[in-house]
């Protein structure tokens, strides 16, 4: 575990700040850990928040009103704004941090240049309107190639970030040159960065672990123990396995941190709120009702109709993506399928 400072201010100012333009948009519990890991590095660091609310807030008490409110910035090392447009016009890296079902709406107000931007995604989730992952959106709506493009993927949830343990990222670019500049905008005491080049394997299977952790939780609420999760976890990586490789092959280990790893941490941490929801739902909850009882957006559940399809269009065999489906999409008992599912894994 990495020794939490106790005076961050000072210790940051002892060494030499990253001047490059970076921007990060959305202001949930991940925007907000974004932000401090930037902060650690980066002498000022634009936030375009959701409301005026949020704004004002932030510049009153240094601190997000809602999410992760124990972590304090220097208000010096911020700016501020509620306008996408500025903050992409005054960044060269953007990174995406939204809820996947709120980006459309942010982004369709994005009318400055930015052919000449870095849009990293941090987002874990499905784009609604085109039913399709962040780096094919951002592509095919406004032409932002890959070479423009990264992903953020973890192990590395943001109330662990908030309290400085120690964390790991995997930063996914085509480009060894913006690869560089996000590990050094990013790598600090308490966070450690590795590079990738596998933009969509990473993007794919941030939200397939989201999945899986809602059935973990599931399993969990009908009162399923750690050896059960544990066959059901070990299953969950030869889905996501099977699944990546239908969608795009490359020289992929899956037994790696950015696959494996994030998939551990949030199948199993109390702090994933994907396998919150599967708890709810295995207690009793409707679908409804679970999701109207948490505060954040378990992203889980908008990417598991999405997948669940276009693993059927490409006539793949998903036990596990198949059960969770039919509990959230088509009303079916937990119990009842869980059940079933004891029988198809290994």
């Amino acid at each position: 575990m990495a020794k939490k400072k106790t005076n961050s201010d000072s210790a940051s100012s002892k060494k030499t700040k990253n001047d490059v333009a970076v921007g990060v948009v959305g202001s949930g519990s991940f925007a907000t850990a974004i932000v401090k890991m930037l902060v650690e590095n980066c002498k000022t660091v634009h936030w375009c928040v959701r409301n005026e609310f949020v704004k004002g807030a932030i510049e009153l008490r240094g601190h997000n009103p809602t999410y992760l409110t124990a972590v304090n910035f220097n208000l010096k090392n911020l700016k501020l704004t509620t306008d996408v447009n500025e903050l992409v016009s005054a960044c060269d890296v953007v990174v995406l941090a939204t809820p996947s079902i709120y980006l459309s709406d942010t982004l369709d107000k994005m009318n400055c240049e930015y052919k000449d931007k870095i849009f990293v995604s941090a987002i874990k989730g499905i784009i609604p309107k085109v039913n399709d992952v962040v780096a094919h959106y951002l592509k095919e709506e406004f032409q932002i190639g890959f070479r423009n493009q990264a992903v953020i993927a973890g192990p590395c949830h943001a109330e662990e970030v908030a309290m400085e343990r120690l964390s790991y990222l995997t930063v996914a670019t085509v480009e060894d040159e913006t690869s560089q500049k996000l590990v050094d905008i990013f790598n600090s005491d308490f966070i450690k960065v590795h590079s990738s080049k596998d933009i969509l394997g990473n993007e794919y299977s941030a939200i397939l672990k989201n999945i899986f952790a809602i059935g973990a939780g599931i399993a969990s609420g009908l009162g399923y123990g750690d050896n059960f999760t544990a066959v059901f976890v070990s299953n969950a990586i030869r889905e996501m396995e099977i699944f990546l490789e239908s969608i795009y092959e490359a020289p992929r280990d899956v037994n790696e941190s950015a696959y494996l790893g994030d998939l551990l941490v949030t199948a199993y941490s109390l702090f994933s709120r994907n396998r919150n929801l599967g708890n709810l739902i295995g207690k009793g909850y409707t679908v409804k009702s679970a999701i109207q009882s948490m505060n954040m957006v378990a992203e889980g559940y908008y990417a598991a109709d999405s997948i669940y399809k276009t693993s059927k269009d490409k006539g793949l065999k998903l036990p596990i993506i198949d059960t969770i489906y039919g509990i959230l999409y088509e009303g079916k008992n937990a119990e009842k399928q869980f059940k079933k599912l004891t029988t198809k894994l290994n």
